[in-house]
């Protein structure tokens, strides 16, 4: 019996370690396989890593520099010098500062002094024409330009146009190759887009800046250039004198608009002219003919309701305004076509041909697209009488 009972207990203590050895074996293999899945986890998991740590691989160009190599060989420095006569003052023919001083200042003919300037600009067609601003070349008496690959020839103006700023040179390549610049379209810009600007600014030839397009369409009386008629292009990018008629550059190396001018009082301001702008303009100013700029002459800014009563209630007002939506004529132009039309300084513009306009960029747009000699009628309120007065655009006076 109690051999049995011994068997039975030998019996089952040989299961359990039989059990246990297998639980043993099995549990090892499981955490085995276990194992290697953690391990391939932790390899996925840390890859992102491990890549982060590695450098990147880049082109051997930015796009900037790509751009620049597109465009930057027709991008040209262009050196002026002007005459100026000037009189010498009378007093040098005095008799006593004659005989004070003595004869050196005998004369006193004209006396011409040679002033150099200095912008760029930049080549668009391989038969040597050439876009820049008209202040870099206007009233030169001899225009030298410099390729970026050492050539030098003299430029001819073509024409120039003071009320947008452009300008055309015309040089003879003699038959050898010129570089030419991709022109882009300033259309289709955003807020954002790159800008690149090249040029030669304070004399540093072949220099590049980079930045952003700050903002499109910022008018010239908004932008503190009172005297252009235009719709800027604004950049952060930097633009220094001498920069002048040197493109802007989109992130392709396509021109997007001409480096005209900055804001003294301002950092990281700078202004652009439109290249659909001058692709409309360049024909006329490589013919050397005159641009039309219509223009009626009259000083104008916006008013409001809120801003005439408040003008009206002043005891101190120079003028009673009607309390309207529109444009206060604050200036009329001596023998100007709305001087002979009988505008006067007070009257609020509210309609013209029968649209509404409530801006005075709207009326110098209207103007602008009307051409020379157009009719144009104008609804405008003097005091408290609406009057209906037909006004004839004619050529702005100045413009060149």
């Amino acid at each position: 019996m109690k051999s049995a009972k011994l068997l039975r207990q030998l019996g089952r203590h040989c299961l359990g370690l039989f059990l246990g050895i297998v639980l043993c074996f099995g549990g090892f293999h499981f955490l085995s396989s276990q194992a290697g899945t953690l391990e391939e986890q932790s390899v996925i998991t840390t890859a992102p890593i491990e890549l982060a740590k590695a450098p990147l691989e880049v082109g051997t160009q930015s796009f900037v520099s790509a751009a620049v190599t597109r465009t930057g060989p027709a991008v040209v420095r262009i050196d002026t010098e002007t005459v100026v006569t000037r009189q010498v003052d009378p007093m040098f023919d005095d008799p006593f500062f004659r005989e004070f001083f003595g004869q050196q200042f005998r004369s006193s003919s004209p006396q011409q002094q040679r002033i150099a300037g200095q912008g760029s600009g930049f080549i668009i067609d391989e038969s040597g024409i050439i876009l820049t601003n008209a202040h870099v070349v206007n009233n030169a008496n001899k225009v030298t330009v410099t390729l970026k690959d050492g050539r030098t020839f003299n430029g001819q103006v073509k024409g120039t146009d003071e009320v947008t700023d452009l300008a055309v040179v015309v040089i003879n390549p003699n038959g050898a190759a010129l570089p030419v610049a991709p022109l882009g379209d300033s259309n289709a810009l955003q807020v954002g887009d790159w800008a690149i600007a090249v040029g030669n600014p304070v004399g540093l030839d072949n220099t590049v800046t980079l930045g952003i397009i700050s903002t499109i369409g910022r008018s010239a009386a908004k932008a503190g250039i009172p005297d252009k008629r235009l719709d800027f292009i604004q950049t952060d990018a930097a633009i220094n004198p001498g920069n002048s008629g040197g493109p802007l550059l989109n992130a392709n190396g396509e021109v997007i608009g001409i480096n005209t001018a900055i804001r003294a009082d301002a950092m990281g301001i700078g202004f652009a002219i439109p290249i659909n702008k001058a692709k409309s303009l360049e024909k006329t100013l490589a013919a050397g003919q005159k641009v039309a700029h219509p223009y009626i002459g009259v000083q104008m800014v916006n008013i409001t309701p809120e801003i005439a009563r408040e003008n009206n209630q002043n005891p101190n007002s120079p003028m009673m305004v009607a309390e309207v939506e529109g444009i206060l004529v604050v200036q009329v132009v001596p023998n100007s076509p709305a001087d002979k039309a009988r505008f006067r300084r007070g009257d609020v513009i509210v309609a013209v041909n029968g649209k509404p306009v409530k801006d005075g960029a709207d009326l110098q747009n209207i103007v602008e697209n009307s051409g020379i000699n157009a009719s144009l009628k104008v609804k405008l309120y003097r005091g408290d009488r609406l009057l209906d007065l037909t006004v004839t655009t004619a050529q702005m006076q100045g413009a060149s």
